[in-house]
């Protein structure tokens, strides 16, 4: 498969298409694609960000959490296995609009953890009761009318409060990124798609506006390495 060829600016933020949102992408690739992407999130400290998230919003209560676009799971994974950690009961649901990403992450979840797999719109899960919603690496695969839709959803159903877990769109983690992914031998995708990520993801001067269009209000924090959180406390 061939790469997405450079961007030649980050000064505006790419709209191309990433591989692994191919409708005719086979289950077997897309899985193995998933797979490395929770490597990935592994050595940059994805959950890092929203594990402390969770821990301050849920002030050791039980807590029921709906991750949006959970890929392999990893990400609901970790939260499971931090509340474990600490005695603290809590109720996890993923959804995601790729039909290939529950069988994937249902492989990966050992039973036992307290986590579901939807396969859907997060939207239609509106009427349920959240106290928290995240997300992360979804952001960026989302254009701005959806990216506002999201944020009002977050903000009206979130009851303890939300996060958007996501790239940070910088320069050297452009550059830097296909050595760290030919280093550790990702998949061909996952080196495309990793800098495609990075050049669609937002800036911080580029959230307050997104924010104020939405009629929301949420903190935006740079996180190393080269992580751009947005966040809503209550």
């Amino acid at each position: 498969m061939s790469g997405a060829a450079p961007v030649r600016s980050l000064a505006v933020r790419s709209e191309a298409e990433e591989q692994m949102d191919a409708p005719d992408l086979p289950a077997s690739v897309y899985a193995a694609v998933l797979a490395d992407l929770a490597r990935v999130n592994r050595v940059t400290l994805a959950a890092r960000p929203t594990l402390g998230f969770v821990r301050r919003v849920s002030r050791g209560r039980p807590f029921r959490l709906l991750d949006v676009g959970f890929g392999q799971g990893d990400m609901l994974r970790a939260i499971a296995r931090d509340a474990a950690r600490r005695g603290q009961p809590c109720e996890l649901v993923g959804v995601d609009l790729n039909p290939r990403s529950a069988p994937a992450a249902a492989a990966a979840t050992p039973a036992g953890l307290p986590i579901r797999y939807l396969t859907g719109d997060y939207a239609d899960l509106a009427g349920e009761p959240w106290d928290m919603v995240v997300s992360s690496l979804v952001a960026h695969h989302m254009d701005a009318d959806q990216l506002r839709a999201f944020l009002r959803f977050m903000d009206r159903h979130a009851r303890m409060g939300w996060l958007i877990n996501d790239l940070h769109r910088h320069g050297f983690a452009y550059h830097g990124y296909p050595l760290l992914a030919a280093l550790m031998r990702w998949h061909p995708i996952v080196r495309a798609d990793g800098r495609l990520s990075i050049a669609r993801a937002y800036r911080p001067a580029e959230w307050p506006p997104i924010l104020a269009d939405a009629g929301v209000t949420a903190r935006v924090m740079r996180v190393f390495p080269f992580r751009l959180c947005v966040a809503a406390e209550r």
